[in-house]
């Protein structure tokens, strides 16, 4: 789950972070500096907010009476590849974003 969140939160080199990039450029080329600035503000502030939310998973003592349950096979392999898919697209992305371009510009440009 720390993974994810890291993402979220636009850690490099995982995925979010190549995502908020390019949004955060494309704002900026097109003009729109203070919207960027604004995105930054909201990411550093939810990184506040995320980064507690994993402190208290690894560095706080747990209720003893919650009893954690063995995740099944199924959910555990899901689980490792979309943590896998996040890592590896965050060091490795230009095949998403050459599949998300060629996506784009199929749409035709009389539409955008």
């Amino acid at each position: 789950m720390a993974i994810f969140m890291l993402s979220l939160t636009g850690v490099p080199p995982l995925v979010g972070f190549t995502g908020k990039f390019y949004v955060f450029s494309a704002a900026v080329e097109a003009g729109y500096i203070g919207l960027a600035v604004i995105g930054v503000l909201n990411s550093a502030v939810s990184a506040y907010y995320y980064i507690r939310v994993i402190v208290t998973m690894y560095m706080e003592e747990g209720d003893a009476a919650f009893e954690i349950a063995a995740l099944r096979p199924a959910l555990s392999a899901a689980i490792i590849i979309a943590a896998a898919g996040t890592v590896l697209l965050g060091l490795f992305p230009s095949a998403s974003i050459s599949i998300a371009r060629e996506s784009f510009l199929s749409l035709g440009r009389d539409r955008y």
